[in-house]
């Protein structure tokens, strides 16, 4: 066999390793999934074998199904479906059904079949663990973990999960690890019912291999006589609360725009009523449902498969090698600067952070002491593991202790004489190799370039906050920036862990220009007399994680007064003031700055927080009575971020509409169901969706005018993955 490694003992157990070769993690596809079902075949039929236990040779058990595989065999799909809808899903449904047939062979093939998981087994390569008869785990490995994260790119566990698990551990214990993605540590999953018992990993083997002789005729609880839901069945009272409790979180969770979750929920009410056989086939008419439905192939693509795909490197110049970012500098101890050098040195790296003072510098590196002994006390780290990373951070005001370093990420506030300063003392010390970066969230990077002697080592690296939280860096082009700054800063964001995505100079860049679209249409929509609940619910209704006005408190107001009074100064008589001006204006002198000073668009008391009653000074004419059609508002929120990413293609700021969905995705919380703010035009359609902008349009205001990009779009009937992205269609 290719991907399985087999070794039968003296006693007659078949010690089976899964060990797929050229690969970093063992997946389930059509290779390995057709070795199972010989490995199957084989153990049932040759009467030496008495049992076999399945492990892996990789520190991880198998990491699931290959996502790559399943979206080609999706895109056939789709295809077919335009042809013929009937035998498309017939096909589908035999091609997802093979899955869940083939441990099912496994589980009943009269012989007695032990998981000895010694790491990391998700999704699949889960459901695989569950399908053995056997089930046993190291407790001595961190790594050691098991887990359904389906949902949270859009699908459901389509191998027997949402059967097996509910069968083994409850029907309210399942409900989180299914609906919410958890995962479980060794100690956790044995104690729930998962595993039959947690060893150290040098006793693993020899423990499932006693439990193999010691049970021949080993069968699943669910294939035994008088089997019992732990907890109760969902006709018994225990199951009736649970399921009316699951669909009453599910919509308050989803707002009913993630299919997978109330899919889920099917699946188990429906498949815990039947025998395991016709429960199985439940389970993949559902994941068929699933994998024909736009947001479930938007959000693989993007939340999976662009997303490796970035983190590799794709956006890499052509020509320029990776490289090895070894010691960064950070100007700028604030909450940004503290940030970025925390998530460096996570990664291993040594950081200089200076401030204007050692006081603000070892302000700064506080946080980094605060956060990992945060880590210690819950157990994610050991205080000599917290005491290396502390310990990589200098603190310091010395401009000098920059000699040496590879990368330089200033963040320093909002102001162009400010960072000018900064990088002309930066530069008289660095190394003619370092890349300077500037973590400005608006300020155009050919503009801050004007202050360095080497433009083309210039870049802009634009973190979302906080720093430790968010996935996205934009890594922005100047006029002079070079290939290899560029390539250096990819190298940067990849060692940190973070998604980058390159886009040109301009403005705001692209996340920024796109998310104050959203908060602009909150600051239009507050002026017109709107109800803030109103604008602030139909955001949430429409997919963002929080209404426009609640946004701004989180990334302050009176950053947003300090933006927008040095873009009336730069832009001077080009400058064109918008209905959300007066707003920062009138909080900013009232001193509401947000979440930060606990006032803003809310009042904050504690963990709780509620609207300001009084922002309905802001209605120029009043509330209108009667309110908008929430829908009106939804599209109002949702179109006029799309239309602006649509805007930067048209103007050549973003090539490739995956770092476009990412960016929106992971910069600022574009409804992640839709794949992505570009996946949200190209699902609706480019024709349908300059319609429906255009009535915006004469309604509302300019703000919905669509790019000529767009419109031109809209005749020839492309859409964005066709036209800008080879790679990205999927």
């Amino acid at each position: 066999m290719k991907n399985f490694k087999l070794d039968k003992d003296a006693d007659g157990v078949l010690l089976v390793t899964f060990d797929m070769p050229d690969r970093s993690m063992n997946v389930l596809n059509v290779s390995s999934m057709s070795e199972i079902a010989e490995l199957t075949d084989m153990i049932k039929s040759d009467d030496s074998i008495k049992g076999a236990v399945i492990t892996s040779g990789k520190k991880a058990f198998c990491a699931g199904a290959d996502l790559e595989e399943m979206g080609s065999n999706l895109s056939g799909a789709r295809e077919q479906m335009a042809k013929d809808p009937e035998g498309a899903k017939k096909a589908l449904f035999e091609n997802v059904y093979k899955l869940n047939q083939l441990f099912r062979d496994l589980e009943t093939c009269g012989k007695p079949v032990a998981a000895a998981l010694n790491g990391l087994a998700l999704g699949g390569g889960f459901e695989f663990v569950m399908a053995c008869t056997g089930r046993f785990v190291a407790n001595d490995n961190k790594s050691a973990k098991v887990g359904l994260p389906e949902a949270l790119i859009g699908l459901l566990p389509g191998a027997g999960g949402t059967q097996r698990l509910p069968r083994l551990v409850g029907l309210m214990a399942a409900s989180g690890v299914l609906l919410q993605g958890k995962q479980l540590r060794a100690a956790e999953a044995q104690a729930m019912g998962i595993f039959h018992a947690a060893v150290p990993a040098d006793e693993l083997i020899a423990t499932a291999k006693k439990w193999v002789l010691d049970n021949p005729k080993a069968k699943q609880p669910w294939d035994m006589d008088r089997f019992k839901f732990p907890g109760g069945a969902p006709y018994t009272a225990q199951g009736y609360q649970m399921f009316a409790g699951a669909n009453a979180m599910v919509r308050k969770e989803s707002f009913g725009n993630y299919p997978a979750m109330r899919n889920i929920v099917a699946c188990v009410y429906e498949g815990s009523q039947v025998p395991m056989d016709a429960a199985l086939r439940i389970e993949s008419r559902y994941f068929c449902d699933l994998m024909l439905r736009p947001e479930s192939g938007n959000m693989v693509r993007s939340l999976f498969l662009s997303k490796q795909a970035l983190e590799k490197g794709e956006a890499r110049p052509e020509g320029q090698e990776k490289g090895e970012v070894k010691k960064v500098g950070v100007i700028g101890a604030g909450f940004m600067g503290a940030g970025v050098a925390y998530v460096s040195a996570m990664a291993g790296l040594d950081v200089v952070l200076i401030d204007r003072d050692q006081e603000g510098a070892d302000k700064g590196k506080q946080f980094t002491i605060d956060e990992q002994m945060k880590r210690v006390k819950r157990k994610k780290s050991t205080q000599e593991k917290a005491d290396s990373i502390i310990n990589r951070i200098e603190a310091t005001t010395d401009y000098s202790k920059l000699k040496d370093v590879d990368l330089i990420v200033e963040a320093v506030f909002e102001n162009s004489e400010l960072k000018a300063k900064i990088t002309k003392m930066a530069e008289e010390v660095i190394g003619d190799k370092a890349v300077f970066g500037s973590n400005t969230s608006t300020i155009p990077i050919t503009d801050l370039a004007s202050a360095s002697s080497r433009p083309e080592n210039f870049i802009g690296i634009h973190f979302f906050s906080p720093v430790h939280k968010m996935m996205l860096v934009e890594i922005i082009k100047g006029e002079k920036t070079s290939d290899y700054a560029i390539s250096r800063a990819i190298d940067f964001v990849s060692k940190i862990r973070k998604v980058p995505i390159v886009v040109e100079d301009t403005r705001g860049f692209y996340a920024n220009r796109c998310v104050m679209r959203y908060i602009q249409e909150g600051y239009n929509m507050l002026s017109e007399g709107v109800k803030p609940t109103l604008i602030e619910n139909a955001g949430k209704m429409a997919g963002m994680p929080v209404g426009p006005l609640s946004l701004q408190d989180e990334v302050a107001i009176d950053l947003a007064y300090k933006v927008m009074t040095q873009t009336k100064h730069d832009l001077g008589s080009q400058y064109v003031e918008g209905k959300g001006d007066v707003i920062i204006d009138k909080m900013y002198n009232s001193e509401r700055y947000g979440r930060k000073n606990g006032k803003g668009f809310y009042v904050y008391e504690g963990r709780e927080k509620h609207l300001w009653p009084e922002l309905g000074q802001f209605a120029v004419n009043g509330l209108q009575d009667p309110q908008p059609n929430v829908s009106d508002i939804k599209d109002r929120l949702m179109y006029a971020q799309a239309i602006e990413a649509a805007r930067c293609f048209d103007e050549s700021i973003i090539h490739d509409p995956r770092e476009a969905d990412l960016g929106s995705i992971f910069g600022w919380g574009f409804a992640p169901f839709t794949g992505g703010a570009i996946s949200f035009i190209d699902t609706i359609g480019a024709k349908a969706f300059v319609a429906r902008a255009d009535e915006l349009l004469e309604s509302y205001g300019p703000q919905f005018e669509v790019p000529k990009l767009l419109r031109e779009m809209s005749k020839s009937g492309e859409t964005f993955y066709s036209k800008f992205s080879r790679k990205a269609a999927a």
